[in-house]
């Protein structure tokens, strides 16, 4: 959807004490909106939102800042549908720690696919210690477990025992 305006789309701009805001509606009633805080980090804001298609290119803006939410977010801490960061949140996410349908993570990933080198927890979860219905990994806890250690209903090993209940003791002292 390229700008059949042909030129400059006529924006509704507002700006507060936080940042700067501008809006664009469709005839269609479809609506494009960008806030970028007034404070930066560098050279990235500190929030950066975006909803919806830009008029000027046809296409959706990825946001990018210290938080970023959109459908594409690429931030310190980001939200959307495809979300890359230290700490991402999506339907596909990408980061340090990953939550979403599909995780992806260094450390942590939380998803119905969640792969990570030291915890993943989902449906389907592979990793060093892995959670869920389907997990493998050196240290397994699900219905259907594949590792060296594994709790599973069938396979009670108590190197896995020993290990999760440490691991749950340690992640209640972290609540």
């Amino acid at each position: 959807m390229a700008n059949l305006l042909n030129q400059e789309p006529d924006y509704v701009f507002s700006s507060n004490k936080l940042g700067a805001t501008r809006k664009y509606l469709y005839e269609s009633g479809m609506l494009f909106r960008e806030f970028k805080s007034h404070l930066k980090i560098g050279s990235l804001p500190l929030i950066h939102i975006t909803v919806g298609i830009n008029p000027q290119t046809g296409k959706r803006l990825s946001a990018r800042g210290i938080i970023a939410i959109g459908r594409k977010a690429v931030g310190i801490i980001a939200i959307g549908q495809f979300a890359l960061g230290v700490i991402s949140i999506g339907q596909v996410s990408f980061g340090a720690i990953a939550i979403g349908q599909l995780a992806i993570a260094l450390t942590f990933a939380l998803g119905q696919l969640s792969i990570a080198p030291l915890l993943a927890i989902g449906q389907f979860a592979v990793g060093f210690a892995a959670i869920g219905q389907f997990a493998a990994g050196r240290y397994t806890l699900g219905q259907f477990g594949i590792g060296k250690f594994v709790l599973t209903p069938r396979r009670q090993d108590w190197q896995a025992v020993c290990f999760f209940k440490t691991l749950l003791k340690n992640l209640k002292m972290l609540f």
